[in-house]
């Protein structure tokens, strides 16, 4: 078949199967699907391709009916028991998070990701399990529910587990956690992820998060391993209040970003000064490539997309190798 032959049967089987939105990338997947074929690709690799599409179209579709609404992801061990201070200190602040609209994303196993839909019921609660030979199903508050999806592959596990949500809150843990938080300043660092509310929380006078904290200050900083501004990506709490306060404040000024061309642009849920934008332009002139930020009207590509077209804004051309001062830039945004 000739590459005009493959894509005349392309467009004729998006045209049969009432495709219109998104045809172009609709087509590269049905390319890369054959590309994959005709390459021998082996059975494996085939197999591994085709489970992970398959069920990240089962958590798209579980997760699109709530896309509007604001989701926080929990994690931490599946090994602790209810009677530990650590599963109610979850279950407390899952509870003042879905007291104030915030459905809370775990991964529907039992410990820390039970207390958490513990506390924000069930009615609040979305949960991602991965299916293990000693964890085969999900616990009893999200079982069964239209808002659980089970997935085979970590990896696409943890893709909706941090995808979807707006705010993170990390629990005391093992491996698993701390590959998941880890994961989550990774992308915050190179900024892969968009800036969110990264809370690593304590128990009152029993470090756990303090204590890796200071391996970081002490031992990746001085190395040049990470900067001090990477610091700023997460903070560290030692209650559901300060937790809670974190990732409120976060999105009290500041609303979102998006880049359009050069330029970052800053939504903002009110309109800035013009002392306080001086302030910035002073104190962040070093992530500013040849601009300043300065007030701007929405974008026709944002108008176009009818993205967050109600709010303020603010722009510059941002240098994309520290976004840490980013996570700073915002943060003075806050304090405003």
């Amino acid at each position: 078949m000739t590459s005009s032959d493959l894509e005349q049967s392309i467009d004729q089987l998006l045209r049969s199967s009432n495709i219109v939105a998104d045809k172009r990338l609709i087509a590269e997947l049905i390319r890369t699907s054959l590309q994959l074929g005709s390459e021998s690709t082996n059975t494996l690799n085939l197999k591994i391709a085709s489970a992970a599409l398959t069920e990240m179209s089962e958590a798209f579709s579980m997760f699109a009916p709530y896309a509007n609404k604001k989701k926080v992801t929990i994690f931490g061990s599946a090994r602790t028991t209810k009677d530990d201070p650590v599963y109610k200190q979850t279950e407390a602040v899952a509870k003042k998070l879905a007291d104030n609209g915030w459905m809370v994303v775990t991964g529907a196993g039992p410990g820390i990701m039970e207390a958490g839909m513990s506390g924000a019921g069930r009615e609040m609660s979305i949960g991602v399990s991965i299916r293990l030979p000693f964890e085969t199903s999900a616990n009893s508050i999200i079982a069964g529910d239209e808002k659980y999806v089970s997935m085979r592959y970590f990896f696409t596990r943890k893709l909706m587990l941090v995808k979807e949500s707006q705010a993170f809150i990390c629990m005391p843990g093992g491996f698993g956690t701390l590959d998941e938080m880890f994961e989550l300043l990774t992308l915050s660092q190179t900024g892969k992820g968009n800036p969110v509310p990264i809370v690593v929380l304590d128990l009152p006078n029993d470090p756990f998060w303090q204590d890796l904290d200071q391996f970081v200050r002490n031992t990746l900083v001085p190395r040049k391993l990470v900067s001090p501004q990477d610091l700023s990506l997460y903070r560290i709490c030692s209650n559901v209040e300060d937790a809670f306060a974190e990732i409120s404040n976060f999105y009290s000024t500041y609303h979102s970003m998006r880049f359009v061309g050069k330029r970052l642009i800053l939504r903002l849920n009110r309109e800035l000064t013009d002392d306080e934008l001086k302030k910035l332009n002073l104190d962040f002139a070093d992530i500013c490539v040849n601009s300043t930020i300065e007030k701007v009207q929405i974008s026709s590509q944002e108008t176009s997309d009818q993205d967050c077209i109600d709010k303020f804004r603010v722009a510059f051309q941002f240098a994309r190798r520290d976004f840490g001062r980013l996570r700073e830039l915002i943060d003075a945004i806050n304090q405003k």
